[in-house]
């Protein structure tokens, strides 16, 4: 059964991306393949390991259970966005470097994204609060404690 493809218009990282997709394309698939951004990784494909987390209007979302034509009018920000034009690194990414935050790095991508969320909103940034959140991701490499440890230390830099 062939379906018919659909004209997209996405907004990622500032930049303006029109696509042709299929309706049941992944957001996680467009962005790789049709974007060229492939800081978003594939893990389990069904929403539980979070190696897919971007953030669609400042918000958490697992890129592998959304589908592009949802992205449409939306603001998508994948971790290619989280550096400045510049190349300086966003606290965050600073923090996992300075803090070994990362092991192999497949993971790493959806942790930022998710800290991201986390350390641009309005909630109150408590250990249980980084603890809880970032409990919705997998790393099979560490043992958590660089990663909370590195988004504690982006915290500190971020309030000041």
């Amino acid at each position: 059964m062939n379906v018919a493809k659909r004209d997209v218009t996405l907004y990622v990282n500032g930049d303006r991306f029109t696509v042709t997709v299929e309706p049941r394309k992944s957001l996680a698939d467009t962005l790789r393949e049709d974007c060229h951004l492939t800081g978003t990784h594939l893990g389990c494909e069904h929403g539980v390991c979070g190696a897919c987390t971007v953030l669609v209007d400042g918000e958490p979302v697992r890129a592998c259970l959304m589908l592009a034509v949802q992205g449409a009018g939306h603001s998508i920000r994948t971790v290619e966005g989280l550096a400045a034009e510049d190349g300086t690194l966003h606290p965050l990414q600073q923090a996992f470097w300075d803090n070994h935050g990362l092991q192999c790095g497949f993971c790493t991508p959806g942790f930022l994204m998710l800290a991201a969320g986390l350390l641009e909103s309005d909630e109150p940034v408590t250990d249980e609060v980084i603890d809880h959140v970032l409990s919705s991701n997998l790393c099979r490499c560490t043992g958590y404690q660089s990663i909370t440890a590195s988004v504690r230390a982006a915290a500190e830099v971020m309030r000041q």
